[in-house]
């Protein structure tokens, strides 16, 4: 039997129509729960058209599978023309909001440039190691390949997401804009720690440097216990060879560190006793504090999560049943647990996590919600699994205050009006 209107009021779970998740869990919600409350035409009481397409044969096979041409908005948001002298300087932001599940398309991945993306020939690349260690290196493309690979999903955010929360007063701007600068792929390559096991680290190391190929040269100094750890010399994306604007031929991973030290292009790895406080990690990367001092070589992201869906751009049609979808991550571990509200925080409820949950990957979360066609105020709230909770803003700005642009992770907030469409707020 269909559930009806009463029968899911029932499952209230929190304020302004937040439903219980075990309707997620259960599949019991059925036909009902259809976005927008459309509920599909009973059978038979329409014929199923042939269309013109089902008449002809279709398009011929081609070298590079391609999106629907009726997918043509969904790419990333790129910045108006830059100064020529700034060329290639500036961030492509991911659509989160049209997407979904945890992967995000190689093509949509947002990228971060300091100065343009090279046009490397691999093969003549080169990768070295070199410093503190008795055998100093150099790798081809070829020689890299040779060794164990291994995959691991993982995100990559930059430092200066979601910065845009840092003004005073909620800017009009969309989901891309906000936090696009967030992206997933399951990432194939060699464990940093073979590479640097078979140079000989010197017991005097501590710290490596490394150096990307691009005219910038964008280089950070990385803790050796973070490369013995669980770092990747990668280069494979989704599959296929990393795409040049997230590094080809070979990038770095540090799963859950900022992203900027996730470095492109990888051309050196040195081994040194101490950081080298290189421009991107004095000038840029730091976090400014409230008192006038600045935190240096916070690594990890901390936990967040972001409400993909309703989100601007995304009308709601009419009141009805709606699925509120988002993502949770967490550079120290796994999500735990995302609570969702639609009264700006003065209720909760949890939300259904989507399979897999991976360490230092987006969880997919899904909530329940019927909109009464009133004015709502959509929140979610991440908890990962060491207890570290997603602040409010008003936490966030009474520890760090909002002069900085690095490492925010505050809840956000989406106001939705009568119409349907959903805003920037500050709750």
């Amino acid at each position: 039997m269909r559930p009806t209107f009463d029968s899911l009021e029932q499952d209230a779970a929190a304020g302004n129509g937040l439903l219980d998740r075990r309707l997620f869990l259960s599949g019991s919600v059925g036909a009902a729960l259809v976005m927008g409350g459309i509920t599909p035409n009973a059978a038979g009481s329409e014929p199923l058209r042939v269309e013109p397409w089902m008449k002809v044969p279709g398009s011929p096979f081609i070298g590079y599978g391609q999106p629907s041409r009726f997918e043509d908005k969904v790419v990333r948001a790129i910045p108006a023309p830059p100064n020529p002298a700034t060329q290639g300087v500036g961030p492509a932001r991911t659509p989160l909001h049209l997407l979904d599940g945890m992967i995000t398309p190689s093509g949509l991945h947002f990228e971060r440039s300091h100065s343009g993306i090279p046009d490397i020939d691999p093969d003549r690349h080169r990768l070295v190691i070199h410093g503190l260690v008795r055998r100093p290196l150099v790798f081809t493309l070829e020689a890299l390949s040779r060794y164990p690979m291994q995959s691991r999903i993982a995100f990559i955010e930059c430092g200066g997401n979601s910065a845009a929360l840092n003004a005073p007063l909620a800017q009009p701007l969309g989901m891309a804009a906000i936090h696009g600068l967030l992206g997933c792929s399951e990432w194939t390559g060699v464990r940093l720690s073979t590479l640097l096991d078979e140079a000989g680290v010197e017991p005097s190391a501590r710290w490596l440097i490394a150096e990307g190929a691009d005219s910038a040269a964008v280089s950070r100094s990385i803790p050796l216990a973070k490369a013995m750890d669980d770092a990747l010399v990668c280069l494979y994306q989704n599959g296929e060879r990393v795409r040049p604007s997230n590094g080809y031929p070979v990038r770095l991973l540090l799963p859950g560190f900022e992203g900027i030290m996730n470095v492109k292009w990888l051309r050196r790895i040195k081994l040194v006793n101490e950081p080298a406080m290189t421009k991107d990690e004095t000038s840029k990367y730091t976090i400014l504090l409230k008192d006038e001092k600045a935190w240096q070589f916070v690594l990890p992201m901390e936990v967040k999560s972001i409400i993909t869906r309703p989100a601007p751009g995304l009308m709601l049609k009419g009141p009805g049943f709606y699925q509120i979808s988002g993502l949770a991550w967490s550079g120290n571990g796994s999500i735990r647990q995302v609570d969702v509200s639609a009264d700006g925080g003065r209720s909760w409820a949890p939300a259904a996590l989507q399979d897999p949950i991976l360490p230092k990957a987006p969880v997919r979360f899904r909530a329940v919600w019927q909109w009464n066609g009133g004015p709502a105020i959509l929140q979610s709230r991440a908890t990962d699994d060491t207890g570290m909770v997603q602040p409010t803003r008003a936490q966030f700005a009474a520890e760090r205050g909002l002069r900085g642009v690095y490492h925010y992770n505050a809840i956000a907030s989406w106001r939705i009006d009568e119409k349907g469409e959903a805003t920037n707020f500050y709750a």
